[in-house]
């Protein structure tokens, strides 16, 4: 994929101010497919390549989307948090720029490092996997809970409404005012509930399986607050792939079944019953809102399919689930 010149010189003139290149060298770039908020580029330089991130203001999907670009500050603080809590996790470092809004990291190539949504898609189903990324979650948000100091770092409020709860759960509320006062209700708790570091996008398409277990990428809705959110939004992906590869929905819903249990296991900052019942709540939302909400998967393009999502989900909204069993054994048992 080709970068326009101006964006090249752009990029090599942050590159130079993050230290990240010499002065004067002007290493090979290629911009990097995937995700809707940023440009990513590889950078291919002499001593070993590095990728480069920088934050979109318009996010790259059908319907008007803005953001504030002051998310890929956020993101590279979610980085340094986490990567004290459990190195392995995370990308390492090579420079920031805060005036181009980027950043740079080592790059991980895709011969050592599997995508987890790649491998769901073709088959590799592997409940140790689910289990390790439910262990990670759950290891970050224990650690973090115990961090009220993080608190004022990670207050954003403003950004996480504007690149998850308004364009995910108000855009699903938009196109069914049957359950929009149950939507808006779970806009409310989510908002308001704050008490551990939150990465915001935890999709499979975002987690790598290393040699040393997941790393976690694409943390541009960091903010302090509610666990269930990242939990729920884990789990959404698990049940909307056994739409896509029916034949293997036994073994999505045992991943599903694997994270939970080993996320649970983590949970000693609130009640676990109290956090499960928000993410049962939350779950039939965020799987509504990926369909019809402003960021849909692209993996479900049936209309049959699409329509037994909605029919699920807003059953749920209006007679919502307590525990995420129940709400996993109603999934299996559909129409």
């Amino acid at each position: 994929m080709d970068l326009p010149v101006e964006s090249q010189d752009a990029l090599y003139r942050s590159l130079e101010r993050m230290g990240a290149i010499e002065r004067g060298e002007r290493p090979p770039l290629v911009a990097l497919p995937g995700g809707v908020s940023s440009l990513i580029v590889r950078v291919e330089r002499a001593r070993g390549p590095i990728c480069v991130k920088q934050a979109l203001p318009r996010l790259k999907v059908e319907q008007e989307w803005l953001a504030p670009v002051e998310r890929n500050s956020a993101e590279l603080a979610w980085f340094n948090a986490v990567a004290a809590i459990a190195p392995d996790a995370v990308p390492r470092i090579v420079g920031a720029d805060a005036e181009a809004r980027a950043f740079a990291m080592e790059y991980l190539a895709p011969e050592r490092f599997a995508n987890w949504k790649t491998q769901l898609l073709d088959g590799t189903i592997e409940t140790a996997t689910a289990r390790r990324v439910g262990a990670l979650l759950g290891t970050i948000h224990a650690a973090t809970a115990a961090q009220p100091r993080l608190a004022a770092e990670f207050a954003n409020d403003a950004t996480f409404f504007a690149i998850r709860l308004e364009p995910y759960l108000l855009g699903a509320a938009r196109a069914h005012p049957e359950c929009r006062a149950q939507l808006q209700a779970l806009v409310e708790v989510t908002a308001r509930t704050r008490c551990v570091l939150v990465h915001g996008d935890v999709s499979p398409k975002n987690i790598l399986i290393g040699a040393r277990g997941p790393v976690l990428l694409d943390a541009e809705c960091a903010w302090w607050g509610e666990p269930a959110f990242d939990l729920a939004f884990c789990l959404n992906h698990l049940l909307l792939k056994c739409l896509w590869r029916p034949a293997a929905a036994g073994q999505y819903l045992a991943c599903f079944d694997a994270l939970a249990l080993t996320y649970f296991e983590r949970v000693d900052w609130e009640p676990a019953a109290a956090l499960e019942e928000r993410c049962a709540r939350l779950l039939p939302g965020l799987m509504l809102a990926r369909i019809d909400g402003k960021s849909p998967v692209e993996y479900l393009t049936a209309a049959a399919d699409k329509q037994r999502v909605r029919d699920f989900a807003v059953g749920r909204l209006l007679q919502p689930e307590r525990r995420l069993a129940s709400l996993r054994s109603a999934w299996a048992q559909r129409p």
